[in-house]
């Protein structure tokens, strides 16, 4: 619809913070609705400045509002608008576009709401516009100005607005408060709401993983908000998907230790306590058809594996991958251990025990790490466990393995200028992710092919604008939050 994609165009067109009535667009939403989008139509002078300063950057456009509106105005499908005489007079600052209910693996029955500074002249634009030939339905709600996909929509939009709403639901109002300043657009997820209209059904042992891991997606919501810069486009997260399990500690020193050519990598704190949390729900509950209640941990100690002890001796994790092609692509796994001794004996014990029950292609290794190697037909590099000093490494290629056993005494990524600035860019956020553009973009262009090559590279000239991608991770209340930076080429 028409409508829609002008207005839409005023996001970035900078007309500039005209006001509004208040109107909350969350207020015509029903209050099951499982997907919400709220914007700023109106964004002041100085985001959108940012819009278009990453607008030129990206793709050479100085003014991206302007394009659309000119777009819009000089095309003949339809019946054009013209912005300053019809739409400006009356428009507010903020829209939502909020979706009533989920089916199947998609969203259904629309709505969007758009805050008005003077609803009779809305109500006269709506009256002077031709009507929509797909069933949609426009009409004025209080202030607010709302697209239904359909007239049934648009009553429940209206019975939301006399009753009880979206913006009347505590989880949602907990989880859009922390919406960071700056924000132009937040996107609201009812996790719980989805798994409902999806009809409640959990896989059972995704619901045993996910239980394992503390996490309740029952009564999880999530937020992700888009804050705009002049040079990088930040996304921040905010979920209670974690229940009460405690947000991850800070584990950039080892994400930072990692080498650095690197094109990927990140790390998490208190890996060892979570998994031990895991076990011990998968020991106590079992796995059905497979492993009695408390069988889990009995067996693994009769082989000479001591999973409490091992858990309880772990720390953080990090991953790192590197390489620019298919044929010299490698990365680890390396754990980080309060107890080399009880890292060297834990990496013996289960090569031991795969030696044991016969499984093909396990040999040691020999050398200053401890370990054993695994050989399949379907790899290229055998997979090597190892463990020195601190550290325990599970790595596809020798190469790989020495590296992240080493890595302190070599090139890391805390040395590596664009990791620098990428940590730089989080603030006071810690870092637990990294992404350098060219190198990871550089792989990608080695590996695509057939089909998918041609949309690549019609992608490429804007991906060449990345120059890294940078996540942290913290928490605010009850909720876990993460933060998301993509740094753009200078």
């Amino acid at each position: 619809m028409l409508i829609v994609a002008a207005l839409a165009a005023l996001v970035v067109a900078g007309c500039g913070g005209g006001g509004g009535s208040g109107a909350d667009p969350a207020s015509v939403a029903p209050p099951k609705t499982p997907f919400y989008i709220e914007a700023t139509i109106q964004p002041d002078a100085e985001a959108s400045e940012k819009v278009n300063a990453l607008a030129e950057q990206i793709a050479g456009i100085e003014n991206v509002g302007e394009l659309i509106v000119e777009e819009l105005e000089s095309s003949d499908s339809g019946s054009p608008v013209d912005f300053e005489k019809e739409v400006e007079p009356w428009l507010g600052e903020k829209a939502g576009l909020f979706f009533e209910s989920y089916e199947g693996e998609d969203f259904k029955d629309y709505g969007i709401a758009i805050e008005t500074t003077d609803s009779g002249a809305a109500q006269e634009f709506i009256d002077n516009r031709p009507k929509s030939d797909d069933g949609s339905f426009v009409g004025m709600i209080g202030d607010l100005l709302v697209i239904a996909e359909n007239e049934a929509v648009f009553k429940a939009a209206e019975k939301a607005a006399e009753d009880e709403s979206l913006a009347d639901q505590d989880n949602f109002t907990s989880t859009i408060d922390q919406s960071p300043d700056g924000s132009l657009a937040d996107i609201y997820l009812d996790i719980g709401g989805l798994i409902q209209q999806s009809g409640g059904a959990i896989d059972p042992d995704a619901k045993l993983f996910l239980k394992s891991s503390g996490i309740d997606p029952e009564g999880a919501t999530a937020l992700a908000s888009l804050v705009p810069g002049t040079d990088q486009i930040e996304i921040d997260f905010a979920t209670n998907v974690n229940g009460d399990r405690p947000v991850p500690g800070d584990a950039s020193q080892l994400l930072g230790s990692l080498p650095g050519g690197s094109f990927a990598a990140l790390a998490s704190s208190d890996f060892g306590s979570q998994l031990s949390e895991s076990i011990d729900s998968i020991d106590e509950q079992g796995i059905p058809g497979e492993l009695e209640p408390g069988e889990l941990k009995k067996a693994m100690k009769a082989a000479g594996i001591d999973l409490d002890k091992i858990t309880a001796s772990i720390g953080d994790v990090g991953i790192f991958a590197q390489g620019n092609t298919e044929n010299n692509l490698t990365g680890a796994v390396v754990l980080t251990t309060t107890d080399s001794k009880e890292a060297t004996n834990t990496v013996s014990n289960i090569g031991l025990l795969l030696r044991a029950s016969g499984t093909p292609g396990v040999t040691a290794i020999s050398g200053k790490a401890t370990g054993f190697s695994v050989r399949d037909s379907d790899l290229d590099k055998p997979l090597i466990v190892a463990a020195q000093g601190n550290r325990i490494a599970i790595s596809y290629g020798p190469a790989a393995s020495a590296q992240a056993l080493t890595a302190e005494g070599g090139a890391t990524l805390a040395s590596n200028p664009e990791f620098k600035e990428a940590k730089a860019s989080l603030g006071e956020t810690a870092m637990t992710a990294f992404v350098d553009g060219p190198a990871a973009l550089a792989l990608a262009s080695s590996l695509i092919s057939g089909d998918q090559r041609e949309g690549f590279e019609e992608a490429k000239p804007y991906l060449e604008k990345v120059a890294f991608a940078a996540i942290g991770a913290g928490s605010s209340g009850d909720l876990a939050t993460a933060k998301m930076i993509i740094g753009l080429t200078k």
